[in-house]
Parts: C-alpha cells; sequence; structure tokens
C-alpha cells in the first residue's frame, strides 16, 4: 500500500495569499485613518496648551507680574516670549520668575525642519477671526495645514 504525501497544494497556497492580501488591502486604510486620528488629538492638544499659556499670560499682565505699560498689549510679543524666564514684578514675589511654557508645541502637521514657533500661524488681539493676521501681540494660534480633517473642517479653522 503506498502513503500519500500530506501537504498543502499549489493552488491552496495560492488561495490563501489572495485572501491575506485582501486583508491586508482592507486594513491599510485604517491604518492611515488612525494615524490622521492620532495627528488630530494632538493638534487639539498643542492648540489648548497655547492657549492656555496665552490666557495665563495676560492675566499676569492685567495683575501686574509682568511690568508694562497701559498702552503695550496685554498679549505676548511672540511664542518664544511664553517660553523666556520674565521676571515677576510684584514686590511679594522678589527674584521669582514666570514661564508659561517648557517649550512652544510642534504642529504635527507643518514640516519638520521648521522650529516650533514657526508652525502656527499667529492671529494678532486687532486681527479678525476670519482674517488672522500678524500684529504686535499674539492673540491666538492656528494651524498652517491646507489639509482637511477627518470630521471635514479645515484644520485651520480649529
Amino acid at each position: 500500500m503506498k502513503q500519500s504525501a500530506r501537504g498543502y497544494t499549489l493552488i491552496e497556497l495560492m488561495i490563501v495569499l489572495a485572501v491575506l492580501g485582501v486583508l491586508a488591502a482592507m486594513a491599510m486604510p485604517m491604518a492611515d485613518i488612525t494615524a490622521q486620528r492620532s495627528k488630530e488629538a494632538e493638534l487639539k492638544r498643542c492648540l489648548w496648551e497655547i492657549r492656555d499659556a496665552l490666557d495665563a499670560y495676560k492675566a499676569a499682565r492685567v495683575s501686574g507680574a509682568i511690568p508694562g505699560d497701559s498702552s503695550a498689549p496685554l498679549y505676548p510679543p511672540s511664542l518664544d516670549t511664553l517660553v523666556e524666564a520674565i521676571p515677576d514684578a510684584r514686590p511679594i514675589a522678589k527674584g521669582q520668575v514666570l514661564r508659561f511654557l517648557r517649550r512652544v508645541p510642534r504642529d504635527p502637521f507643518a514640516d519638520n525642519l521648521l522650529p516650533a514657533s514657526e508652525t502656527w500661524g499667529l492671529r494678532s488681539y486687532l486681527s479678525e477671526a476670519s482674517k488672522p493676521s500678524i500684529g504686535a501681540d499674539v492673540y491666538d494660534v492656528y494651524s498652517k495645514s491646507s489639509q482637511r480633517a477627518l470630521n471635514g473642517t479645515s484644520l485651520k479653522d480649529w
């Protein structure tokens, strides 16, 4: 009696490879969506962090912790100002300094070769929300990316 060889035929192997190829092709768009979702979450976090620092800077100016004449803008002149050590001008805080950010966060949709503070679009207090422009202060930031978010909105509008 002759024993038959056990194993897979070439056709069975081809079918398995075709099924694996279809599954891999279906998984690729999901990986792209996951990466996009992750970048969008990072963008939201960075925007909140910068905007909180801008508000804290203004509060420090109003409270007198940061000196300046009444005609000077209440918001910082640049994003880098939020990282610098600013001497606290209040008499009860002798020798102390104020910092509002450890570092300026990078826009996750921007070019990695740019410095972090240059990855953001800047809006001054005097500019319109619909037409942000640079001025003597930094009132708000926005992404310079022309991409659309997964929900269909423009990343610039966040």
